[in-house]
């Protein structure tokens, strides 16, 4: 199994991991920072945070914990075809640099596309989910694919390309209530916004894969479950489908826990069962990574532990988690790094759950 981290909120911002490049604005997205600032405003505050988020020493860093992949999410921008945002393709050139000199591979993670596929913040744009009502945007995505597909075929730390981030199920869409959760700045701008269809979906990753393996024939072609595991069964299949990875985010500190509930060991237990059970049966079919999960290091649990005993409960929780995703291929941490008021609490970052030595032994020096 193949350990890895996304590199979040470098080349893909999103507002609650580094809330101060939204200072002066009323933004709550990527897109509407953009739009209102100027264009030179712009463009200094995102090269001051590109040029700083990630550099060769935090590769270094991730390197010598025993990190692997790195899954680096790009907008569809990235090739500055499109006003009045400001490419990046040059960012991920460097990363590119970086992973070959420290012996890592990168997974490319198209994590935006025009008009968005979720409504997330993480989408670019709140409220909005369009993209697949759009042939236009659907071609333009599907060009971007192949283009950072070719760019990148011969290089020797490519290890694939994810086809589209986390494009949201009629499930999900009706359980976080996307219009109400993530309000559309302009409503027509989000008229007609609704879930991904499967039907629609299919025909997507059919495309997508056809260009990317003609653009890249050994790269290993990632697509994400679409918050729908269990449909894919059957679907990828050989010979339509060569070299590919279910991806799947299973962000289990969103399921609570309280000392007066059940115990530890039995949620960890309830953990452990169910989510197995899920990527197992989905790796009979095709193989699965875990493309993003965590640890809330903020959860209300830990705040009255200290020293040994935090360490031990980020652990065991830490430990339940890898016991599930040993099924897997691979998974990617969510994220390396972000921002906030406490930086001594801050959930979800890699460099802290380092600190407090969830890895496995034998990739956690000094436990």
């Amino acid at each position: 199994m193949m350990t890895g981290v996304n590199l979040g909120n470098w080349l893909v911002l999103e507002k609650w991991m580094s809330p101060e490049l939204f200072d002066g604005t009323s933004a709550e997205d990527e897109v509407h920072l953009w739009r209102e600032l100027s264009e030179t405003a712009a463009r200094e505050r995102f090269k001051v945070h590109r040029d700083s988020w990630v550099a060769d020493r935090d590769v270094v860093y991730l390197a010598a914990n025993g990190i692997e992949l790195i899954r680096i999410p790009v907008p569809y921008f990235i090739f500055g075809d499109v006003p009045p945002y400001v490419g990046c393709i040059e960012y991920l050139d460097k990363a590119f640099e970086w992973a070959q000199r420290h012996g890592q591979k990168i997974l490319i993670d198209l994590h935006t596309v025009p008009g968005s596929q979720n409504g997330f913040d993480n989408g670019g744009i709140c409220g909005v989910c369009t993209f697949h009502k759009k042939p236009e945007n659907v071609e333009f995505a599907l060009t971007v694919l192949e283009r950072l597909a070719a760019r990148y075929r011969d290089h020797p730390s490519l290890w694939g390309v994810q086809v589209l981030n986390e494009p949201i199920s009629q499930e999900l869409w009706d359980a976080i209530d996307i219009p109400t959760r993530y309000p559309a700045v302009d409503p027509e701008e989000a008229a007609g916004s609704e879930p991904v269809p499967t039907e629609f979906l299919q025909r997507f990753y059919r495309d997508a894969y056809a260009r990317i393996r003609a653009a890249a024939p050994n790269a290993t072609v990632v697509f994400h479950d679409g918050f729908r595991i269990a449909e894919w069964k059957g679907f990828f299949t050989e010979p339509d489908f060569e070299n590919v990875v279910l991806d799947t985010h299973l962000y289990l500190m969103t399921l609570t826990w309280s000392a007066g509930d059940h115990s530890l060991d039995d949620y960890l237990a309830f953990i452990a069962d169910r989510f197995a059970g899920d990527v197992r049966e989905a790796a009979r079919d095709v193989p699965v990574m875990i493309g993003e999960w965590c640890l809330d290091t903020a959860a209300t649990e830990a705040t009255v532990l200290s020293g040994e005993e935090r360490r031990s409960y980020f652990r065991r929780i830490a430990d339940a988690q890898l016991r599930a995703w040993e099924p897997a291929v691979a998974w990617t941490y969510w994220s390396y790094k972000l921002h906030t008021d406490d930086p001594k609490h801050d959930p979800w970052d890699m460099g802290r759950a380092i600190e407090l030595r969830w890895l496995p032994e034998e990739l956690a020096p000094g436990t």
